[in-house]
């Protein structure tokens, strides 16, 4: 998350972001913020225009499978586990929708493994998944994609530590400076109460972090659905990595 502030405090209906909210950058049971976590006190920037107005990437040029990780890394076949449709809204403080906000997404695949070469877990690489994605929110705030439930996987934290589910989002505003980092859970896993991730986020703010299953959004004999909305600031904002 970035330290520039990109909104006039001045500006009518501004509300600075609650911090409280978010995860510290320290927090021990977390060990590698141990090592990475700054000591001295951030010091804010005041963004140049250049930064407030750009870099934008990849608003003009998604693809119509990008929102679509059942399809969009298929070789020869459907990937393994089970399928899902995850949708919500982006919304500001006082419940508005942002459109036009570009949403990243990257997960591992059904048996808990990321493809990516530091990632050694022994579990089977999916040759049909690539796992990461990208969509737009429509004039309502809204987006939607499809995958496949993500595994839990181990991650050598602490002693038998592992992962709960989960799934990373990356959210880009009208500029790069303005980009932000999070992670969706799914409802009643039982490694959330073990897991230091979750349990760094502030109690009372944690919960904002986990999906919602819904019925109408599941499609019959196809997919279950969920719901996962995104709130960029106020009292109930999304929590964010630091």
């Amino acid at each position: 998350m970035t330290d520039v502030e990109t909104t006039d405090a001045k500006s009518p209906g501004y509300r600075p972001r609650d911090w409280s909210q978010h995860p510290p950058y320290l927090s021990p049971e977390y060990k590698s913020t141990v090592l990475r976590s700054p000591r001295k006190a951030l010091i804010p920037m005041k963004g140049s225009l250049s930064e407030l107005t750009g870099p934008v990437f990849g608003h003009e040029s998604l693809d119509a499978l990008d929102a679509d990780l059942t399809r969009n890394g298929r070789v020869n076949g459907e990937p393994l586990g089970e399928r899902i449709i995850v949708t919500g809204r982006v919304l500001d403080e006082d419940g508005r929708p942002v459109p036009n906000t570009l949403l990243e997404v990257w997960q591992a695949n059904s048996v808990g493994r990321y493809v990516h070469k530091w990632d050694q877990h022994d579990a089977p690489l999916d040759p049909n998944f690539f796992g990461a994605g990208r969509c737009a929110t429509d004039e309502n705030g809204r987006y939607r994609f499809l995958s496949v439930k993500p595994g839990a996987y181990p991650w050598r934290n602490h002693h038998n530590a592992w992962r709960p589910a989960h799934i990373h989002f990356s959210l880009f505003g009208p500029s790069f400076v303005t980009r932000l980092v999070t992670q969706m859970y799914f409802p009643g896993d039982p490694l959330l109460p073990l897991d230091p991730i979750y349990n760094g986020v502030p109690e009372g703010a944690r919960e904002r972090l986990v999906s919602r299953f819904s019925i109408d959004v599941t499609e019959p004999e196809w997919a279950l659905g969920y719901e996962f909305d995104i709130v960029l600031r106020g009292r109930l904002e999304t929590p964010m990595e630091g």
